[in-house]
C-alpha cells in the first residue's frame, strides 16, 4: 500500500507540473526562441552631452549608473572609427609616440589685432602666453655683415608688412587704455617695433639719410592715402587726435613705414597757437603732464617713440621736459627733436639719462624742398649719418618718392629714423 501511494503522488503531481506548462508557456513546443532579460554590469554612463539620441520606440528613462539593459532587441550601434595618432616629426625621437596638436599663435589681445602675418606675437584667447611665446623675436634675427657689403640706394632689410601689432608682452593696461612698457625679457619697443635694418649694425659703408613724415594725425592733416607710394624706409609721425588711427598705424606697417608718436607740447605762443587737447605744459604739475603724456601715449600702440608737435617753450623748460624723457626712457622708448625748438634741453637731458635721441639736421621746407634735400645730402656726407622732417602732402611724398630713386647715384642709402638715431659713427 505504501509503495501504491508513493507511485500515486508521482503521477499527481507530474500532471501538475504538465498543466503548468501548458498554461503559462503555450508557445513553448512550438520551437520558438523565448525571449531572455539579462541585467549586466556595464560602465559608468557618459556625459548628457555624448549619449547616443533614444531611438524611436526605445524607452526614454535612464538607468541607474552602473546597470545596462541588453537583449535580443537592443539595436547595436554603429562601430566608432578609429582615430589615426599624430605623429612625433620626424627626428624628435625613434619611437611613433602619439603626440598632441601644436600650440596656434593668434593675434592679439590687450588690443591684439587680427592681421594674416607669420611675425604676429598674440596671446591665446585661452589663457596667457608661454615665458618662451613671449620672448619669441617679432623679426627674424639679421645676418652680421661687413661694411664691404653695404649698398647705396635703398635700404630694403626687412619684412614688408612688419611685425603685427600691438606685442602683448609690451602692453601695460592703464585707465586711458594700453600704454608701451619694456618686456620682462628685456625687449623695447624702440627694438621690437622699429623697421630692421642691416645698416644699423656696423659703421662704414654709404652715408645714411633718413626722413620723418610728420603732421598726420593731427587737426587738419591730409587723408592717410597721401603716404602711398612713399618709400618704405621712411618714417611717419602720427598724433594722437582722429579717427581709427590704430588702423592706419596698421596700414603705415603693412607698407613697412615705422611709426613715431606725435606728442603736443606748449610752444611760445600758447594758447594763441594751440598744439590740441592734452597739451602738455610748463604752467602744470608734473604728475598732470604725466597723465597727458600716457592719454597720448594710449591712442594706438605700435610706435618706436616719440617726437614733439610745436613744444618751442616746453622743450626749453628743463624742469617741465626732464620727467616726460624719464617716462619715456622708463619705457623703453626713443625721443626724436624735430628741430623747431633751437633752445630746446631734450639733448643735455637726454645725454644724463641714457636715453637714444636725436634732432633733425634738416627741416624739408616744401617750398623749397629740393634745395633741402641737397642740404641732407650733404650733411649726411660730412658726419656720415643725417635727418630731415618734412610735413605730409601729396606734393612733397612724390618729390620725396623720386629723390629716393636717385641715391644710389649719389653713393647714399636711405634708411629708417631710427636707424639713423642708432647707427653707429664712423672713425
Amino acid at each position: 500500500m505504501k509503495a501504491l501511494a508513493i507511485a500515486a503522488g508521482i503521477v499527481f503531481w507530474t500532471l501538475v507540473l504538465g498543466v503548468a506548462v501548458l498554461v503559462f508557456f503555450p508557445g513553448g513546443n512550438a520551437g520558438e526562441p523565448v525571449a531572455v532579460l539579462s541585467i549586466d554590469p556595464a560602465p559608468a554612463s557618459p556625459p548628457q552631452a555624448a549619449r547616443a539620441p533614444t531611438l524611436p520606440g526605445s524607452s526614454s528613462m535612464d538607468l541607474p549608473p552602473g546597470f545596462a539593459v541588453t537583449g535580443p532587441a537592443t539595436v547595436p550601434s554603429a562601430p566608432r572609427q578609429p582615430v589615426p595618432p599624430q605623429l612625433a616629426p620626424p627626428g624628435e625621437g625613434m619611437n611613433m609616440v602619439p603626440v598632441g596638436p601644436p600650440a596656434m599663435r593668434m593675434p592679439g589681445p590687450g588690443g591684439s589685432l587680427p592681421q594674416p602675418d607669420r611675425h604676429s606675437e598674440a596671446a591665446s584667447p585661452e589663457g596667457p602666453q608661454t615665458a618662451a611665446a613671449n620672448a619669441a623675436p617679432l623679426e627674424p634675427a639679421l645676418p652680421q655683415v661687413a661694411a664691404a657689403d653695404l649698398t647705396a640706394g635703398i635700404d630694403n632689410t626687412g619684412s614688408i608688412p612688419l611685425a603685427a601689432v600691438p606685442a602683448p608682452a609690451l602692453v601695460e593696461e592703464s585707465k586711458y587704455g594700453p600704454l608701451p612698457k619694456i618686456a620682462a625679457d628685456g625687449r623695447r619697443p624702440a627694438e621690437v617695433y622699429a623697421r630692421p635694418s642691416r645698416y644699423a649694425q656696423v659703421a662704414g659703408g654709404p652715408p645714411r639719410v633718413a626722413v620723418l613724415l610728420n603732421g598726420l594725425g593731427i587737426p587738419g592733416a591730409p587723408d592717410g592715402d597721401v603716404i602711398k607710394g612713399l618709400p618704405p624706409p621712411v618714417s611717419l609721425a602720427y598724433g594722437a587726435y582722429g579717427r581709427s588711427l590704430q588702423e592706419r598705424v596698421i596700414e603705415a606697417r603693412a607698407e613697412g613705414h615705422e611709426i613715431l608718436l606725435a606728442i603736443p607740447l606748449e610752444p611760445n605762443d600758447y594758447p594763441t597757437e594751440d598744439p590740441g587737447p592734452h597739451t602738455l605744459l610748463t604752467t602744470l604739475p608734473t604728475e598732470e603732464n604725466i597723465k597727458r603724456l600716457h592719454w597720448l601715449m594710449s591712442r594706438y600702440a605700435g610706435y618706436v617713440g616719440v617726437t614733439n608737435h610745436m613744444g618751442a617753450k616746453f622743450a626749453a623748460t628743463q624742469g617741465a621736459l626732464q620727467p616726460v624723457l624719464e617716462e619715456l626712457k622708463r619705457r623703453g622708448l626713443i625721443y626724436f627733436d624735430d628741430g623747431s625748438a633751437p633752445g630746446s634741453t631734450a639733448g643735455q637731458i637726454a645725454d644724463g639719462l641714457g636715453l637714444t635721441y636725436s634732432v633733425a639736421q634738416v627741416r624739408l621746407d616744401s617750398a623749397q624742398l629740393a634745395k633741402a634735400l641737397a642740404e641732407l645730402e650733404a650733411a649726411a656726407k660730412a658726419s656720415g649719418t643725417a635727418i630731415g622732417v618734412a610735413k605730409a602732402s601729396p606734393a612733397t611724398v612724390k618729390q620725396i618718392a623720386d629723390w629716393a630713386g636717385s641715391l644710389e647715384s649719389k653713393g647714399l642709402v636711405l634708411v629708417p629714423v631710427s636707424t639713423a638715431m642708432r647707427a653707429p659713427r664712423p672713425s
